[in-house]
């Protein structure tokens, strides 16, 4: 464990119709708080800290999550995710999710904020049953640096990998080097300065739910682009270029509403920290 900045483990199940721990580890400068039930639902809320404050030159964590047939989770962090620069070894997470058929799990994280000349790769991989069902989303926004740039940081890569039932679903892999690219240029931000994604794989996902989606998002007064994909498995992913945070978060927070209601017959409460 000593090649860790930070370890985590959460292993989720259901019990008497509520979603408890059955083992809860963290090493580190990773720490989970208290579960929080927001409904009688049953269904438990984790908030993920990072009591560093951000992430600096060679950090490493590690999060294992896994939850049992019949678990209903919400993951979410305190606050952003702060990568500052990293001048000799670049910051990396990785994050395994395990779900069993009948389990329902959204991550939800607060925005990714890199800094000047930052490097970081994240790499998140998702097991699920045939049955289960998964919900993330994450916001990538360029942090401050002296000299006014938009893109600052160095790198920054995001890797997404789905199975289902053993079989890869779903490959998806951001990299932005704005030393190396024009990033205001066609086929990357065009313009934009904030890159969200939203990604959804569950049985119940159908064309009506695609449409209902797509007409609430497009009924943001906004300047934005917005792209909604079918996946090869029963799912999809919605890309948004803004540039503002607080714009990707409220169509994000609506989509989440649809799918919520939809998909487990109940609405989420707010997951707003300040």
């Amino acid at each position: 464990m000593t090649d860790w900045t930070g370890v985590l483990s959460l292993d989720l199940e259901e019990r008497k119709g509520k979603t408890v721990a059955k083992n809860v580890y963290f090493q580190g400068a990773l720490k989970v708080m208290r579960p929080i039930y927001h409904d009688n639902s049953g269904q438990v809320c984790y908030y993920l800290l990072n009591p560093g404050g951000g992430y600096l030159d060679g950090d490493r964590y590690k999060m294992e999550i896994s939850a049992n047939e019949g678990a209903m989770v919400t993951l979410t962090t305190q606050s952003a995710t702060k990568v500052y620069k990293t001048p000799k070894s670049l910051a990396y997470q990785e994050t395994t999710i395990s779900l069993k058929k009948g389990s329902y799990l959204e991550y939800l994280p607060d925005p990714l904020i890199a800094y000047e000349n930052a490097r970081y790769k994240q790499k998140n991989v998702i097991h699920m049953e045939n049955g289960a069902s998964f919900l993330y989303t994450d916001i990538l926004t360029p942090g401050w640096s002296p000299s006014g740039g938009k893109f600052s940081y160095d790198t920054v890569q995001l890797v997404t990998e789905i199975y289902l039932d053993g079989n890869l679903g779903m490959f998806d892999h951001i990299k932005l080097t704005p030393n190396n690219q024009n990033l205001s240029g066609l086929g990357f931000m065009e313009g934009y300065t904030h890159l969200g994604s939203m990604v959804a794989v569950s049985e119940k996902t159908d064309n009506a739910l695609l449409d209902e989606l797509y007409e609430t998002i497009q009924m943001e007064d906004a300047d934005f682009k917005i792209g909604i994909s079918r996946l090869a498995i029963p799912g999809f992913s919605i890309r948004i270029l803004a540039n503002s945070t607080q714009l990707i978060e409220r169509i994000f927070n609506n989509c989440h509403k649809i799918i919520s209601e939809k998909w487990t017959n109940h609405t989420p409460s707010s997951l707003r920290k300040y």
